[in-house]
Formats: C-alpha cells, sequence, structure tokens
C-alpha cells in the first residue's frame, strides 16, 4: 500500500496589524508629542541656531526608554522588535519631530548589534540609555550596500571628510566604517570637525564631518556587514516614519477641506476634490502596508529583510512625495505660507526621497533580488 509525502510544514501566517501594545505605545508617544511638539514649535525651532529639540529627546528616552527599543534587556535596552520601532517613528513623522531617532537608535543601534566585542556593547548600552547619540558617519544618501565614503586609517588616527552626515551636529559618538574596520570615536575628540550645512529638510539638519589625525577605537574588524545591516534596518523603518507623515498631511486635508468653504459649500464636497483625496487615501493604505510588511520581516529576522526594505522604500518615496505635494495644493493659499506647517511635511518627504538610497536604486536592488532584471 503506498502512502503519500507528507505536505511541507507551511509558515505561521503573519499579522502586519496593530497589536495592543503597539496601539498603547502609539497613544502614549502621540501624547508626549502633543505636549512637546506642536507645530508652532517646531517651526520656531528651525529658525533657530540649535534644529534639535533635546528636550523632547531627553523626554523619549529618560521618559519612556525609546531609544533601547532595539537593544536587548541584557545590555541596557528595551529588548523589543522593529514593529515597536517603527510606531515610534510613525508619531515621529506625523510630527516632524527635530530628534535624532533614526540615525541613533535605529541605523547606529543596528549596526553596533551586528558587531561583537566589549566596546560594541558598551556603545549600545550608551545609546540605548538616550545620554548619547550616536551617528553612523556616511552621506544621508547612501543605500544599503552602496559605496562607502573613504577614510583612511594611519596609525589608529581617521582621516578623511564626509559631506551629508544627517544629526551629525548633534552626535556624541560617531561610528566611522573604514577598508580596515567599524572604528568608535567621541564627536569632541582632537582632530574632528563638524560644519553644519544648508539642508532641505531643517527638522534633519546635515554637515560635514572632518577627520584630521582624530584617535579612534576599532568596533568591528570590517565594516562591511554591520554598515549593511544598519542601513538596510534604516530603509525599511524610514517608510514607517514617511506613512506617519503621509498620515499627517492626509488627515489635515480632509480636515481643511471640510472647513473651507466655497460658493456657501465646503470645498471637500466638490467632486474633483473627492476623486484626489480618495486617491490619496489609496497611496496611505498602500503605504502602510509596505511599511509594516518591512517592518514585521526585520523583527522576524527573514531572509526577505533585503526584499521588504527595498520594496517599501520604491514605493514609500514617491508616495509620500506625491503625499504631501497634494496636501500642499489642495491647502490653497494658506498652504503657501512659511507659517503652516504643510511645507515641513513637504521637504521631509522629498529629504526622505533620496535618503538611504534614492527609488531607482531600490528598484534596482528589488528587480535583482527577486530575479526580474529591468527590460
Amino acid at each position: 500500500m503506498s502512502t503519500q509525502p507528507s505536505p511541507p510544514p507551511q509558515p505561521a501566517p503573519r499579522d502586519l496589524l496593530y497589536s495592543e501594545d503597539e496601539e498603547a505605545l502609539r497613544s502614549v508617544v502621540r501624547g508626549l508629542l502633543a505636549d512637546h511638539c506642536d507645530a508652532t514649535a517646531v517651526l520656531a525651532r528651525t529658525e533657530s541656531a540649535e534644529p534639535h529639540d533635546r528636550e523632547l529627546w531627553k523626554a523619549l528616552t529618560d521618559g519612556m526608554g525609546l531609544a533601547g527599543l532595539l537593544v536587548p534587556e541584557e545590555l541596557g535596552g528595551q529588548g523589543a522588535t522593529h514593529r515597536e520601532a517603527a510606531v515610534v517613528l510613525e508619531e515621529l513623522g506625523h510630527a516632524v519631530a527635530p530628534v535624532p531617532y533614526l540615525t541613533s537608535a535605529v541605523i547606529a543601534t543596528e549596526t553596533l548589534l551586528a558587531c561583537d566585542g566589549d566596546g560594541a556593547r558598551e556603545l549600545l548600552a550608551a545609546l540605548a540609555s538616550g545620554r548619547r547619540v550616536g551617528v553612523l558617519t556616511v552621506p544621508l544618501t547612501t543605500a544599503p550596500g552602496g559605496a562607502l565614503p573613504d577614510v583612511r586609517v594611519e596609525d589608529g588616527a581617521l582621516h578623511g571628510s564626509i559631506t551629508g552626515v544627517a544629526d551629525a551636529v548633534a552626535a556624541d559618538v560617531l561610528l566611522v566604517p573604514t577598508a580596515v574596520g567599524l572604528y568608535a570615536l567621541d564627536a569632541e575628540e582632537a582632530g574632528v570637525t563638524v560644519v553644519p550645512r544648508t539642508s532641505l529638510d531643517p527638522t534633519r539638519p546635515l554637515a560635514t564631518v572632518t577627520f584630521d589625525g582624530a584617535r579612534a577605537r576599532v568596533v568591528a574588524p570590517e565594516s562591511g556587514t554591520p554598515v549593511r545591516r544598519g542601513l538596510r534596518a534604516g530603509a525599511g523603518l524610514l517608510a514607517s516614519e514617511q506613512l506617519g507623515l503621509a498620515d499627517w498631511c492626509l488627515t489635515e486635508t480632509v480636515r481643511y477641506t471640510k472647513e473651507r468653504h466655497q460658493f456657501n459649500r465646503p470645498v471637500g464636497s466638490f467632486q474633483a476634490l473627492k476623486h484626489r483625496l480618495a486617491q490619496l487615501w489609496l497611496e496611505v493604505v498602500n503605504l502602510r502596508a509596505a511599511a509594516r510588511n518591512a517592518a514585521d520581516t526585520l523583527a522576524a529576522g527573514s531572509a526577505d529583510a533585503d526584499v521588504a526594505a527595498a520594496l517599501a522604500q520604491a514605493y514609500a518615496s514617491p508616495a509620500a512625495v506625491h503625499i504631501a505635494e497634494e496636501a500642499l495644493q489642495l491647502h490653497g493659499g494658506i498652504g503657501m505660507t512659511w507659517e503652516h506647517p504643510v511645507h515641513l511635511y513637504l521637504k521631509r518627504a522629498k529629504a526622505d526621497s533620496i535618503a538611504l538610497g534614492t527609488v531607482g536604486r531600490h528598484r534596482e536592488e528589488l528587480a535583482a533580488l527577486v530575479d526580474l532584471p529591468a527590460p
């Protein structure tokens, strides 16, 4: 009597919906941001000499421990996953909060998690506490697997210059990839110069970092794998930030079109605007699916993490820009003024669209990963 082979085990179904704990985290973070990061405060800060909100950063880290979400508990972190970090980034994007969460709590932290040794563990504990801000010194435009800046190492001292480093002006610790390993040093170390540069997005300032014989310590004997892991997590979770800003743009635009009247009717009742808003809603829904998939895949440590991150950025970047552009247009004259915050969302969306790799770069990588080359 022949027997049929048993079918292969099926993977457990994935749930991309927000859990109760994630919704509770969202509620707490949104409440904190409502108290400390309203639009007026953000606008005022972009015109000040201090672009980062250090008091808000302290509230997020000391008060809530959010800087250590990705860090294991034995290293002083919260032992959470990328799903929880994604929820935080959604809310930070919703408020265009001027804090170095993506660069320190995600990219720098994830880079260090790929390193062994006491040096990496000590830095992780410091970043998890929020007392120190870490920045990976690569241009913000660097994609996962992209070319790294040329920094030379001579007798343990660093030499070179990197332009377009995000949040470097707020950094306490700089992680520097070189051809002979990943190095770390204090931003106040002799031989380190950080010069702010004009940035399209004033809520995420850029700087040029120059090393002129700065002494540094080795964190990992090779930099390729840790840096790629950090940038991949950054690209995947950047989609959640883009989701947050896109959701704000849609919500505020719907509210405004209900309140703004022409010809004794709310402008939102006009059929042409209804169609445009319906299209934006569809784009936000699809963006949420891509962002949640990336966060869940990263949290699971799946082999598909590269695919999910590339897919998320291939969709999220143009969608967020389009939604922000439409929000500005549909706000009419008030949307063109400096006093209304919608321009901050458009600038963040445009800056995010080239952060951690352009749309074209991610589409090319996605095509190669799924063996679907372009014609």
